[in-house]
């Protein structure tokens, strides 16, 4: 299944819970097991979707040329893999309209987003510990 056909089958299954009226509070509606590997942000419609459909979600601002952005590539990778945690990576250079529409003014900036909003934004390197703590207070 490419990464189009899983978007649209979350859009229908999220489509069909409103409907029926599971959606938000309910028992029954689960969000999606966050992946073990950081997910490469597209576009606007697609950080909307991760952002919303993981219950922890760190977002991860970064540049390709940014020495600081490149140490810490193993770090959220890391946290990708051993938290519950979803870790989005927006590559500012690409997604300057998301960037700007987020305030980044330097990276890499990292935000926190937990059940849909964001609860956190830190700038700068950022250590393990420091990320993984962050998460598991909001998972």
């Amino acid at each position: 299944m490419s990464d189009a056909d899983e978007i649209e089958a979350i859009r229908e299954k999220r489509m069909q819970e409103i409907v029926e009226g599971t959606a938000g509070g309910s028992e029954q509606t689960q969000t999606q097991a966050a992946p073990a590997e950081p997910i490469h942000v597209r576009g606007a419609d697609h950080f909307q979707e991760v952002t919303s459909g993981y219950d922890v979600v760190l977002v991860d601002y970064y540049a390709d040329w940014c020495g600081p952005c490149k140490m810490l590539e193993p770090i959220v990778a890391e946290i990708a893999r051993e938290t519950d945690a979803a870790v989005a990576k927006v590559d500012i250079d690409a997604h300057q309209d998301l960037a700007m529409q987020a305030g980044v003014r330097g990276v890499p900036t990292l935000f926190l987003w937990a059940d849909g909003s964001e609860v956190k934004r830190m700038v700068g390197l950022q250590d393990a510990a420091t990320l993984r703590n962050l998460v598991e207070q909001y998972a």
